[in-house]
């Protein structure tokens, strides 16, 4: 049964992924025809076809492997020293091995002079590139904020879940009392798990974050007002220094460091706190930015990232992780002995990170990722309006073909990337469990 779970998970997200890539190119496609491009082809996936059909002068169909998606615009080019004009590909893996200039000049058809893409104005240029990332940007937003206010934010709470028995430094990295330790603070006072805290010193408690900043700020003499089985009672809490984990401005904690604060000492229990809007839009910020600054930290990962794949290193949580070690973790939520709305909302915060992710990385200013090609239209409306400023001759299109030997670079790197990200998902994989 476990197999036969995983194996639907795995299955559950490749379908998820082929969803995001044909939603990705759709928008791509929908806005290239709204502007009179002419789009021969849209695709999802790569390899051998297994399935088209055409519509229209569009074919549109599935390829045999799941690993991205493309559509075929005619004249993302403008014409070479020849005076040709080639077709390219939104596509990274099609722009690899597409001649920058010749290669498909002679899918034009009489008429198409009109309908290529790079005699669009810049900004119809970004807006068809820029399309595709913000399909995935819009999937993201709408599963995350949606998970958030359907099954809420699986957070700590200000529910008591546990009592220390003793006052221990949280940077002894040690769980058991001895006879010299004092005992905690929380236990004297007579918290005991299960207690709701609602209100510290005569002031409510909103949340856990809020609670935990008034526990650290205090030292000494505290009220502490807890609801139990139904009714509210005041203890009184002699709250004490210590050594504890640091926590960042959201209070998560801050691996292998500490800093010295008030202690109580007691755990907080873990639960879905519901979301109103407003609430699941600021997590999705805090995400957006939690995801910049992952794809900053992207290339400083690679070490680990090697050690984990090739030296028997341990894989850290927070490691990039691949399409194959994203369907695992798919594959372990499926199989998890849990109820099937948390199996869902994992799942669906899988998929909406993946989108997430999506958007970022192809947002990047370098060819041949679609942030590579906004850059090239917005130089190319720089350079226009500032020789109209200057009154100046028309620069003209800007040939972005000419970058094509620094996309091959971000390509071949993008493509080594990946293969060491997929080795470490096989042999060395993330494990949610």
């Amino acid at each position: 049964m476990t197999l036969l779970m995983t194996v639907l998970g795995m299955v559950v997200f490749a379908i998820g992924l082929l969803v995001s890539i044909a939603w990705h190119e759709l928008g791509h496609l929908s806005t290239a025809k709204w502007f009179g491009i002419r789009v021969p082809q849209y695709m999802v996936g790569f390899g051998p076809t297994i399935w088209s059909r055409k519509k229209g002068e569009t074919e549109y169909g599935i390829k045999a492997i799941p690993m991205g998606g493309y559509i075929r615009m005619i004249g993302m080019f403008p014409p070479g020293e020849d005076g040709k004009v080639t077709v390219r590909s939104t596509s990274p893996f099609r722009t690899m091995i597409e001649d920058a200039r010749s290669a498909a000049y002679e899918e034009l058809e009489p008429g198409d002079e009109k309908r290529l893409f790079y005699t669009r104005k810049p900004w119809k240029r970004v807006i068809v590139m820029f399309a595709g990332p913000f399909m995935n940007l819009v999937l993201a937003v709408v599963i995350f904020v949606g998970v958030l206010m359907t099954f809420g934010l699986n957070t700590q709470t200000t529910t008591v879940g546990s009592v220390s028995a003793c006052v221990i430094q949280q940077s002894e990295k040690r769980t058991e009392c001895t006879a010299k330790d004092r005992e905690a603070p929380a236990k004297a006072a007579g918290l005991k798990a299960g207690d709701r805290i609602v209100a510290f010193n005569g002031r409510e408690v909103a949340d856990w974050s809020s609670l935990q900043k008034d526990i650290r700020g205090t030292i000494g003499p505290a009220t502490l007002t807890v609801e139990r089985a139904g009714q509210r009672l005041d203890l009184h809490a002699d709250l004490i220094e210590n050594r504890v984990a640091k926590t960042d401005g959201d209070g998560r904690y801050v691996k292998d460091e500490y800093v010295t604060a008030g202690f109580l000492g007691f755990a907080p229990a873990v639960g879905y706190v519901d979301q109103s809007f407003g609430q699941a839009v600021g997590q999705m910020g805090d995400m957006f930015e939690a995801g910049v600054d992952s794809l900053v930290a992207l290339p400083g990962k690679v070490p680990a990232l090697w050690d984990a794949a090739f030296n028997g290193a341990e894989r850290e949580q927070d490691s990039p992780m691949g399409i194959v070690g994203a369907a695992r973790v798919s594959g372990e939520i499926f199989s998890l002995d849990i109820p099937p709305q948390y199996q869902l909302e994992f799942f669906l915060k899988l998929l909406a990170g993946f989108n997430l992710s999506l958007f970022l990385f192809n947002m990047l200013p370098l060819l041949p990722l679609d942030g590579g090609h906004i850059a090239g239209a917005l130089w190319e409306s720089v350079r226009r309006h500032t020789a109209r400023l200057f009154r100046r001759p028309d620069p003209g299109p800007f040939d972005v073909a000419k970058l094509m030997p620094v996309a091959y670079v971000v390509a071949g790197v993008f493509v080594c990337f990946t293969v060491l990200v997929m080795v470490a998902d096989v042999v060395n994989p993330i494990k949610i469990s």
